[in-house]
């Protein structure tokens, strides 16, 4: 059995990534569209973060925007160091609750090491996954393995939806109504 890790080298190899940046309202809103729409049936979530400040706020945002939202209570809030041994026991306490989706906002290199370790050690599914902005950067599945995080979703800053597909991050415009013309169409 090899290591989830990802060895240094090939992170040293994908440049330097970003730090999340304080979440935007309308990624906020989006990501919340995105787990409330009819078809998604989502009742139950938990929330995962790393330790910086912007994702702690990130990932307290969305949870109090989940209850405004009138949804169950968030079963559990989990975070994780940027750097780790293995990344097990954080793991092991993001999938344990078996809820229909989880939320995440971290920096890039470590979910994309958590997420190695879910697919390693758990029945996490990245398709049931939302994250925030900083996790749509094309080289997180990269760093991740293609297959690691195939079907996660998530926002970025302005509101646009994004989407990994085959180890490719997509991104899909916010809907935006037709602009209303004084004097009829041109």
């Amino acid at each position: 059995m090899t290591s989830p890790l990802i060895p240094p080298a090939e992170v040293a190899a994908h440049g330097s990534l970003p730090s999340p940046a304080p979440h935007t309202e309308a990624e906020l809103a989006a990501l919340l569209a995105l787990l409330t729409a009819p078809r998604m049936r989502i009742a139950t979530v938990v929330v995962g973060h790393s330790r910086d400040a912007a994702s702690r706020s990130s990932a307290a945002a969305f949870a109090a925007a989940w209850r405004a939202a009138g949804r169950q209570p968030v079963l559990a809030m989990v975070d994780w160091p940027e750097s780790a041994a293995s990344w097990l026991r954080a793991a092991r306490r993001f999938s344990a609750q078996g809820p229909d989706a989880w939320v995440v906002a971290a920096a890039p290199v470590g979910w994309a090491q958590m997420s190695r370790r879910l697919r390693h050690s758990t029945d996490w599914d990245p398709a049931r996954t939302f994250g925030f902005a900083a996790l749509g950067d094309s080289r997180v599945p990269a760093l991740a393995g293609w297959a690691t995080l195939d079907g996660m979703r998530g926002a970025t800053a302005d509101g646009a939806t994004w989407a990994i597909d085959r180890g490719w991050v997509t991104q899909q415009l916010p809907a935006h109504k037709p602009p209303v013309h004084p004097h009829g169409t041109l």
